[in-house]
């Protein structure tokens, strides 16, 4: 069979877009650059909701605000003021006859910023100092009475309020400073009372992260 030039020049017309479409590859999206925030870092938070001795039982879910900016090892900026925690609860002892005041022990499982990103994380509670347990912009945890201590909820701080206790080795330490609640008092009358932990909503503490986190550089999404 003989086929005309222009036959086989209106063939090869029709085969080109197809063979440039199969030609076409298309190249995927370079992966965000990750920046670490290390253990040991610490961060304040504000919780959302109010827990309960009374009420709250182990595995609750809790959610918490993040009040300072958190910065990488390098000093780029991760995690902004407004992100969110998710807490669980892990123990809870309702306070009991003999003055025994209730107890409630968290911990952080997620963290969440404003533009989407989300990371399980490790994160305990532990002390707030406005001037101390805080991450500057070079990353860095400062405050020499940065002890770390693992805290738990503990009842006595008046009015339904709860005083911060060391919960070092898992076992419940003894009581150190940082009255939370509402009221205050004498520590002693207080405890004799056994109160319920009953944390207020917008009660503000420490996260401690007990392993180190990789995030993208925190942009805004915009509109």
């Amino acid at each position: 069979m003989i086929f005309s030039t222009g036959a086989i020049e209106s063939f090869a017309q029709t085969r080109r877009p197809a063979l440039r479409k199969r030609a076409t590859v298309r190249k995927a999206a370079p992966a965000p650059r990750l920046y670490t925030v290390p253990a040991r870092t610490s961060f304040h938070a504000r919780i959302n909701g109010t827990l309960s001795s009374k009420t709250s039982r182990v595995g609750d879910s809790f959610t918490a605000t993040v009040t300072d900016p958190v910065y990488s090892s390098n000093g780029v900026l991760v995690v902004p003021q407004g992100s969110t925690l998710t807490g669980r609860v892990d123990a809870v002892t309702p306070a009991r006859k003999g003055g025994k005041p209730g107890t409630i022990d968290v911990s952080f499982r997620r963290l969440r910023t404003p533009n989407g990103t989300s990371r399980i994380i490790n994160g305990s509670m532990t002390e707030l100092y406005s001037d101390d347990a805080k991450t500057d912009n070079e990353g860095t945890a400062s405050g020499d009475r940065m002890k770390h201590r693992k805290l738990i909820f503990i009842g006595g701080g008046g009015a339904g309020g709860a005083i911060l206790g060391a919960a070092i080795g898992g076992g419940k330490g003894a009581l150190i400073g940082g009255l939370l609640g509402a009221g205050g008092g004498f520590l002693g009358e207080k405890l004799t009372k056994g109160e319920e932990a009953e944390v207020r909503s917008g009660t503000e503490f420490g996260v401690y992260l007990n392993q180190a986190i990789s995030l993208p550089k925190f942009a805004e999404i915009n509109p």
